[in-house]
């Protein structure tokens, strides 16, 4: 346990409590059996969550990995391949669930900070690879890119790595857990990612701020598919509609506020950036995640990360030169301001 009581809790934007205001909204909840199609909160979060990204349909699961599982499945059967980034979700964090579940291989290619390259990715794609090598049905891409820093993936990218998928005969997958983000940060409209790939799924329990949650979009046809495969794999749920009520309020009050997890996030890389400036460029802090390169310190993540505990201040070491911090809805001024004075007097000394 730290020596000093909680300044900020960054390791993860899971971490946040629901609002008061949420979780009235989620006792007053009108619910029915979601295995049963019942539940009018669930389907009407669903579909504005469709409605919103410009696709047909929705489907709510507990998981964002269910939710990537199931896009990626049905775009890609057992035997056939899917391509992504080196640093991708899809293939570091989800327990090999993709391979083990669903009978699909991938192969990756490098992304610096988790920036996607439409051409590598395109170029290593391999359709109808014949009966003797693993045929490409399907390409996947995060925005933002967790491991790469909350990277923004440029929207020109996406637009071309739709022109070529299309040209090519193969699908898009986007793992927008943290999508909203990105919308935010830029500006470009949900509707315009959404019509740029064939299924995305967002999360409901990160940025937003809903205890639990994804929504899967696709069309009418994928969604019903995605259905029968949630409860084969075990995810058919009842009365889900408290906790999609939770997800609407936090669409309906606590999207555009995401704004704030930025300005902190950028507070706390320009802090760090004078005592350390090998550690993280503020320029490349597009989002609410801070990833601290500490090579050139000596440093180990673990090192650092046990240093800030003993001062209250929360992070993950996700490697052993590496330390992701991660701003959210919990985290006010006040704790921000704290957060950066914390890691900057650990990196300095």
């Amino acid at each position: 346990m730290p020596s000093s009581p909680i300044v900020a809790d960054l390791r993860s934007d899971t971490l946040t409590k629901p609002t008061p205001g949420m979780r009235e909204a989620m006792a007053a909840a009108e619910v029915g059996d979601d295995v049963y199609g019942e539940d009018p909160t669930v389907n009407a979060l669903e579909q504005h969550v469709a409605d919103l990204l410009g696709h047909e349909a929705g489907l709510f699961t507990p998981t964002g990995s269910l939710a990537n599982m199931l896009g990626v499945r049905l775009l890609v059967e057992p035997g056939q391949e899917l391509i992504c980034d080196t640093l991708a979700h899809v293939v570091r964090a989800e327990l090999g669930g993709h391979g083990a579940l669903g009978g699909i291989t991938t192969r990756t290619v490098p992304s610096p900070r988790g920036r996607m390259d439409a051409e590598a990715l395109l170029a290593t794609a391999a359709p109808d690879a014949g009966p003797y090598l693993v045929s490409t049905t399907a390409i996947a891409v995060e925005n933002t890119h967790n491991f790469g820093g909350g990277t923004v993936q440029p929207v020109e990218q996406l637009r071309r790595l739709r022109e070529g998928a299309t040209a090519l005969g193969i699908a898009v997958h986007l793992d927008g857990a943290r999508l909203w983000n990105a919308h935010v940060a830029t500006g470009v409209p949900l509707a315009e990612y959404g019509a740029l790939s064939d299924t995305v799924s967002v999360c409901l329990s990160k940025g937003l701020g809903a205890p639990v949650g994804s929504v899967l979009v696709s069309s009418a046809e994928r969604i019903a598919r995605a259905r029968i495969l949630r409860k084969r794999y075990g995810a058919g749920m009842r009365q889900v509609g408290i906790l999609a009520a939770a997800g609407r309020y936090a669409l309906d009050h606590q999207l555009t506020r995401l704004a704030e997890d930025h300005a902190h996030a950028r507070s706390i890389a320009e802090a760090v950036a004078e005592v350390l400036p090998s550690a993280v460029d503020p320029d490349d802090v597009e989002t609410n995640i801070v990833v601290l390169d500490l090579t050139a310190s000596g440093r180990s993540g673990a090192d650092v990360a046990a240093a800030a505990r003993e001062h209250g201040v929360l992070v993950s070491a996700l490697g052993p030169w590496m330390v992701r911090a991660v701003t959210h809805l919990d985290l006010d001024d006040e704790a921000a301001a704290g957060a950066a004075r914390v890691l900057a007097k650990v990196l300095s000394s």
